[in-house]
């Protein structure tokens, strides 16, 4: 087995390596540092998320830069806050023996002033998100002439984030650059079309299948009708004790509901979206990460870059659209070699998506049904068992207190004494779940709403002719055609589109229709009864710059 040693690295980075205890380089470290150690060579990584992906390009950036020359030259490129400080993390550890080597991070929601004073003390690697990084070369506040590498990290994820635009400014303004190494879980056709007009002959390095889900991940499925939707989330989550994990919704108002009803039933819970400010945001990152909530609930936009070891359980309470979306999603748990869950609540309409995914992704389902009420209760009252056996009593002046205990519990028998620790911890699950009703849709029902998908096909071949062009659920009368000054040259593909008016009209998804998408103008057909609600909430709204126009499409 190939060791970092074996890899032509700089000894002082093979030194921390040993210090950090990595013997053995993983499968996308092993087949892209010695291609990248010529410093002359293009190149395309894809792997999944957690597979060892900034060290494959930091050591090889550390290798390569001179520590002497204390200027910008090498620029890693990524999507969010929480990723710029992770990859920055971790490029310091495997510098700790190169004293003159000096990494900056720059992102927005912080102090501008400060990032810059950082830079004019002197940098050799500039690890920034694309829209700080574009203040501060309007600001002319960096140099990127002598720009050699420049390392595009989660490049799918930017595109889908809109900074399609931003990327090809940042590359226009390193002229210089020897190298260019881009890393991505996937490969949709806009960066194919990116690496074309910016990279020379790339090598292209794969670990793993293109949007193939990890091995180490269990993905299961549980069908269950709408109206228990959260009922069966709080099942999942009682069942299994200990949980910690992600929940994902599609927008920002489910987010918060979720958050706030489980946080009422007394879960350790919080949101993340769209509406949080940086410190916001940072003061709910913090607190997961520090395990003071057990779950997270988050819309896809707002965990971007998230990277939290340890998550057991990811929790997709509505499936999104796009499959490559799932993958992100289900890649937050089973990192680094340990084994995750990937649990989805789907209703029968849903199931067809399931087998979908399964047939792109590469992986098998496991539909599994929702515990009973007695399962939970039973599951619940092993974990109790287990806490209570597996608590370290031998720090502590216990033996204090013991004659008093044993005076207090003189005429209680250890049979008592446990049953009323059982219903002092255990009470409110039995409580709840005394009478709980079989939330799962039966076998024989799922079956035959299959057929129906299936039969879907047919009719929809009938419906093309149809020249109303009605979405499924409405009636003609019912909808209204909405026109939109965005489109794909906005860095929008249909499932990101769909997300950004979602999240910014806080509408569920079953208030759209058809929607058709343009380079520069978009068409969407939503419900006449929130239409109002969508253009008051979208209509003036800046993005990137420039002013949101929508209105009633037959009006214009």
């Amino acid at each position: 087995m190939t060791t970092f040693s074996e890899l032509g690295l700089d000894e002082k980075l093979v030194k921390a390596t040993d210090a950090l205890g990595f013997v053995n380089p993983t499968p996308i470290q092993e087949k892209s540092i010695p291609v990248l150690l010529s410093g002359t060579k293009d190149m395309i990584g894809l792997a999944q998320t957690g597979t060892g992906k900034t060290a494959a390009f930091g050591l090889p950036l550390l290798h390569l830069v001179d520590e002497k020359q204390r200027f910008p030259q090498a620029l890693v490129v990524c999507p969010t806050r929480e990723l710029c400080l992770q990859i920055v993390t971790e490029m310091e550890n495997f510098k700790k023996f190169m004293t003159g080597m000096n990494i900056v991070a720059v992102y927005g929601g912080t102090s501008i002033g400060m990032q810059i004073r950082d830079l004019k003390r002197g940098v050799q690697i500039v690890v920034a998100t694309p829209g700080r990084l574009i203040d501060l070369i309007e600001r002319k506040a960096i140099d990127l002439e002598q720009i050699k590498y420049v390392v595009l990290d989660e490049a799918d994820e930017m595109l889908n984030m809109g900074f399609k635009d931003d990327i090809e400014f940042i590359l226009q303004n390193t002229p210089q650059r020897e190298a260019t190494w881009l890393f991505s879980a996937t490969m949709p056709p806009e960066i194919k079309r990116v690496s074309k007009k910016y990279m020379t002959d790339p090598f292209e390095v794969t670990v793993g299948k293109t949007n193939s889900a990890s091995k180490n991940i269990d993905h299961q499925f549980f069908v269950v009708n709408a109206h228990h939707r959260y009922e069966a989330l709080k099942r999942l989550i009682d069942f299994n004790p200990g949980i910690y994990g992600i929940i994902f919704t599609r927008t920002k108002l489910d987010a918060q509901n979720i958050a706030e009803k489980l946080t009422r039933d007394g879960y350790d819970i919080d949101a993340l979206h769209g509406d949080l400010t940086q410190q916001q945001r940072d003061k709910v990152m913090g607190a997961f990460r520090e395990k003071t909530l057990q779950l997270l609930v988050a819309t896809d936009v707002a965990a971007r870059g998230i990277d939290v070891k340890e998550i057991s359980h990811v929790i997709n309470f509505e499936l999104p659209d796009d499959i490559e979306v799932y993958t992100h999603r289900s890649g937050r748990t089973g990192r680094a070699g340990s084994l995750g869950i990937c649990m989805s609540i789907v209703m029968n309409k849903d199931v067809y998506k399931i087998r979908s995914i399964e047939k792109m992704v590469q992986v098998r389902f496991n539909k599994l049904e929702l515990p009973s009420g007695k399962d939970v209760c039973r599951k619940q009252f092993f974990s109790m068992m287990e806490k209570l056996l597996s608590t370290d009593i031998s720090h502590g002046d216990y033996q204090t207190y013991l004659p008093m205990l044993q005076e207090k519990f003189a005429d209680v028998t250890k049979e008592e004494i446990l049953t009323r620790m059982a219903a002092l911890e255990f009470d409110r699950f039995l409580k709840y779940y005394e009478n709980a009703e079989d939330l799962n849709v039966r076998e024989q029902r799922r079956e035959r709403r299959e057929f129906n998908d299936r039969s879907m096909q047919s009719e929809g071949r009938q419906r093309i002719g149809d020249d109303r062009r009605r979405p499924t659920q409405y009636s003609d009368g019912d909808t209204m055609r909405l026109f939109v000054n965005l489109g794909t040259k906005d860095g929008f593909y249909k499932a990101s589109f769909l997300q950004f008016i979602l999240d910014m009209s806080d509408l569920p998804k079953s208030a759209l229709g058809r929607v058709d998408m343009k380079d520069m103008n978009s068409w969407v057909e939503v419900d006449k009864k929130v239409a109002n609600q969508m253009i008051k909430a979208i209509d003036g709204k800046n993005y990137r710059g420039r002013r949101i126009r929508m209105n009633d499409a037959n009006s214009r």
